[in-house]
């Protein structure tokens, strides 16, 4: 399991905005180039996210599901990305003070050709990504603040 966290300088409640807001997924999931749908009811569980991953035009259409979710404190996923797999995703927030919010983010590689990877190789290529990935949402919570 890839892990990675950032202390945000942001509410709890702004870090679940972004979060929560299925539109701004291409704007801070490194990798994601286009949001095509978000399913009504975003984050409920079984409600999806309709994405492009990659440069266009080698672009990859597929969808990221809503697996739990305990606003707002817990956001889990089913990201699929074929034909290289799928990936379980956890986000974990908790409040250090009213302006500080600790984000943990999980990321497990459960179907498909890359679960087949040692896991030291999908933390080299995941634990880069989700970190990047965790400050680009930390720029948009804190603007939003």
């Amino acid at each position: 399991m890839a892990e990675v966290s950032l202390d945000i300088d942001a509410s709890i409640a702004d870090v679940w905005n972004v979060l929560a807001d299925g539109w701004s997924y291409a704007g801070w999931v490194v990798g994601a180039s286009h949001i095509r749908a978000v399913d009504t009811g975003w984050p409920k569980p079984g409600t999806r996210i309709h994405h492009s991953v990659g440069p266009w035009p080698l672009v990859i259409q597929d969808t990221t599901e809503v697996v739990r979710c305990e606003a707002p404190g817990l956001l889990e996923l089913d990201a699929r990305l074929w034909p290289v797999g799928a990936a379980r995703i956890a986000f974990t927030l908790r409040a250090r003070s009213e302006a500080v919010t600790a984000l943990r983010m999980t990321e497990t590689v459960v179907r498909g050709p890359s679960a087949y990877l040692p896991q030291f190789a999908q933390d080299l290529l995941l634990i880069p990504r989700n970190r990047e990935s965790l400050q680009r949402l930390a720029a948009l919570a804190g603007g939003r603040a």
